[in-house]
């Protein structure tokens, strides 16, 4: 430790303090003294430095860097409810940080949690499948990315890589297998059969159904607009963020005007005049599924149901893309293997007239000769 006294330029005395710490590090501070004498600077001086010596400067100025377990809830309001993301979205954020990711990390300060950490949370998911352990990934890759933005760790502690996860293809009814179970969801009720249409006729989304009202349905037209969604009483806009039209079939377009009623503005109720919530509309649909003789499946199977159908009968990609509201063409492609028409139409190519060749003048002939 030495501290060296010196004139300031502008008056009065710098002190020079130099201070071996006991981890080896060298710490120097050099300041103008708040006294007015050579030794007054000097007292102050020595004083400083044992301030120095015994409690690390650096160490106050270090960032406190929270838990995970500490800062998740502020990721929650600050990232996800601030930007206004879904309902859903936000719940399914909550139960990954809450279920997932507290029991392994949460006692881990945000800049600790390194490969090795990431590498056992998917040791603790071993159980669970890719997509499942990818989407708890996913919100932790986030999370990690808002702390570094907001400043709270100064970079990313950690490579977040994800599972490889197989492409399967989505199932769905065929046509026979569709065709019972309206017949069946007839028999059931009213409401059971306009949520399998609903579903297998025009796509609508289980929350889609749920939100539904009156003034969407255009019947001059024969059309619908899909303009909202509902999740535990909560209305947003639908998955995607932007309304569609639909044309209905004509077996929707009856069954909804045989359904119109004046309880409300909602397509759907419960018997009790309630709206509709998710286990209602999924009870209706396995209500139907078991009358036709089928084994407990989803209600989402309908609308890859009105995908595929559309996709068997060769729409367009961008067609179903947009009947469907999917965001990414990639998502509709899942269907496309089923077109018939697209296959056939691509072999048909082989039979079209040959191209013009590389030179302009010259065009093969159809037994493999050349004229001008």
């Amino acid at each position: 430790m030495s501290v060296k006294v010196r004139r300031y330029r502008k008056g009065g005395w710098e002190v020079d303090i130099r201070v071996a710490l006991p981890d080896g590090r060298l710490v120097r501070e050099r300041r103008k003294a708040p006294v007015v004498s050579k030794s007054g600077a000097l007292r102050w001086g020595e004083a400083r430095a044992r301030v120095i010596l015994f409690h690390d400067p650096a160490k106050s100025r270090r960032k406190e860097v929270p838990t995970l377990r500490e800062f998740y809830p502020r990721f929650l309001d600050g990232y996800a409810r601030a930007n206004r993301q879904k309902p859903s979205g936000v719940a399914a954020k909550e139960t990954v940080c809450r279920v997932h990711l507290d029991p392994v990390l949460g006692t881990r300060r945000l800049d600790a949690i390194g490969n090795e950490e990431v590498q056992r949370l998917k040791v603790h998911m071993t159980g669970k499948t890719p997509k499942t352990v990818n989407n708890v990934l996913t919100v932790l890759n986030t999370l990690l990315r808002v702390a570094v933005e907001w400043s709270v760790i100064d970079r990313m502690p950690c490579r977040v890589q994800l599972l490889r996860v197989p492409k399967t293809q989505a199932g769905f009814l065929d046509f026979d297998e569709y065709g019972r179970l309206v017949e069946a969801a007839k028999a059931v009720s009213a409401e059971a059969h306009l949520v399998v249409l609903l579903g297998g006729d025009a796509g609508l989304r289980c929350g889609e159904i749920m939100g539904l009202e009156w003034p969407d349905v255009d019947f001059s037209r024969r059309q619908l607009r899909v303009q909202r969604s509902e999740w535990k009483s909560k209305v947003t806009a639908p998955k995607g963020g932007r309304p569609r039209t639909i044309p209905l079939t004509k077996r929707l377009a009856e069954a909804l005007r045989a359904h119109m009623h004046m309880r409300g503005p909602r397509v759907l109720y419960q018997e009790d005049g309630q709206s509709l919530t998710q286990k209602v509309v999924r009870n209706l649909g396995l209500r139907a599924g078991r009358k036709a003789g089928f084994a407990k499946q989803g209600i989402h199977i309908l609308r890859h149901t009105f995908c595929s159908h559309l996709a068997m009968r060769g729409a367009p990609a961008r067609a179903i893309q947009e009947l469907a509201g999917h965001q990414d063409l990639s998502t509709t492609q899942r269907y496309m293997h089923l077109s018939p028409a697209a296959i056939e139409s691509a072999v048909r190519l082989l039979e079209q007239p040959s191209p013009v060749s590389g030179r302009g003048d010259m065009l093969e002939t159809g037994d493999g000769g050349i004229r001008k």
